[in-house]
């Protein structure tokens, strides 16, 4: 891998999300050697993929280099890998690029779509979880959207129309609610042989309300817009199977489409070689510490969604989102240096700063501690919170400008099909 042999500890890094990159970034300068592993060269801003799916934004708006990041880090080194196996006795990581020893190693690979087993639903629905999967629907949208112009029987084209989303988490919401926004306000104006009319979106859910993560009253106001931008929501209804053409669910509702987006959950994406008893299996993530050490090691730790820390307040572990990674980063970060020199460590306390989703135009719900709101206030937040935690001023302002430029125009300007999609 051509890293350079120190004569300070070294820390491997696995995984340039959210936990990764703030664990690198608390890393930067210390007496410490970092190196930073990823199968991409980039960081994705994943709250944001749903806007690259619907057209809001191109990619280079949310992702951002990794070698960037740690480019004023002197002794800190990046290298685009898979990383293939653990070896622990050798204190060795096994890549697609070569073997490379560690002293301390963290795990920060986050997780993957979780089909609950279903192949078929596996082999013909589209996942949302990194930068080319969100090109991928962008492109099939803006392609059923041909289509449907060109289709030869009514049948034809409501199933290119036709939109179904599964997972009503904040994810499958925002994501309703944006294609919403492209069948109200894009449709109407630039496709005039197709009635918008005839384009559904459909929403489904397992639980008994969308946004079940959150409070009641966010889910009462979230189904409220959704249903004021023309989303048919769905709860309490599992899928069963998608053929590629006919979605089949637990009620008698069955669909027709061309498109079924899959937000419906997520399991751990763990790493070969370490012992299953390290392991939740039934999320696949690893047990850890009040430090993010991995049951049954000390110098190696997970941090980020595929870490498992179970609390007093978090009896089922933290929440799979941003905020946990971060401070598992940052706090991690500080307690190596601590390790290096032979100090006691600080337990991890997770600090919840709130969880909020948009649906749309002017529409967004907002849960703090003590407040619960929704409206052009909560949307407000949302975008600025969301603009400020952008990594890279330029990614700030291209947002931003993007933004702008879609609230006075009611359009989504990244409609262009770059890369066809083939299923």
């Amino acid at each position: 891998m051509n890293i350079p042999e120190s004569n300070v500890p070294r820390v491997v890094i696995i995984g340039g999300g959210f936990a990764g990159v703030n664990l690198a970034k608390s890393l930067a300068n210390k007496n410490l050697q970092v190196v930073l592993l990823d199968k991409h060269n980039y960081h994705t801003f994943q709250p944001l993929l749903y806007q690259v799916s619907s057209s809001g934004l191109e990619p280079d708006s949310i992702a951002y280099p990794l070698r960037k990041i740690i480019k004023k880090h002197k002794n800190s080194f990046f290298r685009l890998a898979n990383v293939e196996q653990i070896n622990t006795e050798g204190k060795e990581v096994l890549t697609s690029i070569g073997k490379l020893n560690y002293d301390y190693l963290v795990i920060a690979t986050g997780t993957k779509t979780n089909y609950f087993g279903s192949k078929s639903i596996e082999a013909n629905s589209m996942p949302m979880k990194s930068v080319p999967q969100a090109l991928n629907i962008r492109s099939l949208i803006l392609q059923n959207f041909e289509k449907a112009a060109i289709a030869n029987s009514d049948a034809a084209r409501n199933a290119y129309l036709n939109f179904v989303i599964v997972g009503a988490g904040p994810t499958g919401v925002e994501l309703a609610g944006a294609i919403a926004e492209l069948k109200n306000h894009v449709l109407p104006r630039e496709y005039h042989d197709l009635n918008s009319n005839h384009m559904q979106i459909h929403l489904l859910e397992g639980a008994d309300r969308v946004l079940p993560p959150m409070s009641k009253h966010a889910s009462k106001k979230a189904k409220a817009f959704l249903k004021s931008l023309g989303v048919n929501v769905h709860t309490n209804v599992f899928v069963k199977d998608y053929d590629g053409k006919v979605v089949t669910t637990n009620s008698d509702l069955v669909l027709h489409t061309e498109t079924l987006i899959w937000a419906a959950g997520v399991t751990g994406a763990p790493i070969n070689g370490l012992k299953a008893e390290s392991m939740k299996t039934n999320t696949n993530r690893y047990l850890v510490n009040r430090f993010n050490q991995i049951e049954g090691y000390d110098t190696i730790f997970a941090i980020g969604d595929i870490a498992y820390m179970s609390t007093e307040n978090y009896p089922n572990a933290h929440p799979q989102v941003a905020q946990p990674a971060i401070q598992q980063g940052k706090l991690l970060g500080k307690n190596l240096v601590r390790f290096a020199k032979n100090q006691p460590p600080k337990p991890f306390a997770y600090h919840d700063k709130g969880s909020m989703a948009t649906i749309g135009r002017n529409k967004a719900v907002v849960d703090l501690k003590h407040f619960k709101f929704g409206g052009f206030f909560a949307w407000f937040i949302w975008m600025f919170i969301h603009l400020m935690s952008l990594v890279g001023f330029r990614n700030r302002v291209i947002v931003f400008f993007n933004w702008t430029y879609n609230y006075i125009n009611f359009d989504k300007a990244a409609r262009l099909i770059i890369r066809p999609f083939k299923k």
